[in-house]
């Protein structure tokens, strides 16, 4: 997975001031959202395949919905065809 830099003092304060989590709780969920949003395209896809395949979503379907997914990816990401996406899991 992508590297995550340390979340920012000010930030974790401003999560466990608006939520009563403990410092530590807050800095475990922000570095935990920071993770989420560097992961790269190629890792996102990746993941999602294995998740997808694992309830037993066939290719056709998986690939079709990670077209869809990416469209709407809070971090962007160029739109991929199902080929380029099967290229990233298959190589």
């Amino acid at each position: 997975m992508s590297e995550v830099t340390q979340p920012s003092d000010e930030l974790v304060d401003q999560v466990s001031r608006t939520t009563g989590l403990s410092t530590e709780d807050a800095r475990r969920v922000v570095a935990d959202v920071l993770a989420y949003f560097t992961e790269t395209t190629e890792e996102y896809v990746r993941r999602r395949h294995r998740e997808l395949q694992t309830y037993g979503a066939r290719n056709d379907e998986i690939f079709a919905r990670l077209a869809d997914e990416l469209r709407h990816w809070p971090v962007r990401s160029p739109e991929l065809s199902a080929r380029q996406l099967r290229r990233i899991v298959y190589g």
